[in-house]
């Protein structure tokens, strides 16, 4: 029974095709399917991820400022994802965290990709601090006065204890529908 196995596969690997029929698929590629693409999506995905990654990794070390909107005069924790947001895909955000958890989709914790953007209960009040999740339960934020934006673990008690909800933010109008 083993042997008729490997006889079998070894035998499906071994159909004879016309040489001309070899040659016109090489010729004409199939045209584009679900599989491609999905694989484009993923790709954009992934490109956007990264991105979003390098853009808010270089913001590490800025220094916190209350209202902030840019690297040189500091930055607050909407300062920071509208910044990173713009540079690396050029689109624009609403000015607070509050109204930056209204863009977007909503996304479960357990759905979370880098990218997507993370929110806390810090002020007594839900959405007041917003973050860039960068995966494996990481996310990048501007903190609070004396601090600079640094990367926190989503599971520390702290974080866990506030968290409100997760937004992606779509950048294609394709994405919007």
């Amino acid at each position: 029974m083993l042997a008729a196995g490997f006889w079998f596969c070894g035998t499906a690997w071994s159909i004879d095709l016309p040489i001309q029929q070899i040659q016109q698929v090489q010729q004409d590629p199939l045209p584009p399917g679900k599989a491609t693409i999905a694989l484009a999506k993923l790709q954009d995905i992934t490109n956007r991820a990264s991105e979003l990654a390098v853009q808010a990794l270089s913001m590490l070390g800025i220094n916190y400022r209350y209202g902030g909107t840019s690297p040189e005069t500091g930055l607050d924790c909407s300062g920071l994802v509208r910044y990173v947001f713009k540079e690396a895909l050029g689109t624009d955000l609403p000015r607070t965290s509050a109204e930056i958890s209204r863009v977007g989709e909503k996304v479960d914790k357990v759905d979370l990709r880098p990218g997507d953007l993370v929110f806390y209960n810090t002020l007594r009040r839900g959405f007041s601090h917003v973050g860039i999740y960068l995966g494996d339960s990481k996310f990048i934020h501007s903190p609070s006065a004396g601090g600079q934006v640094r990367i926190e673990d989503m599971d520390v008690a702290y974080w866990k204890k506030r968290f409100n909800g997760a937004r992606r933010i779509s950048t294609t109008a394709e994405d919007q529908q």
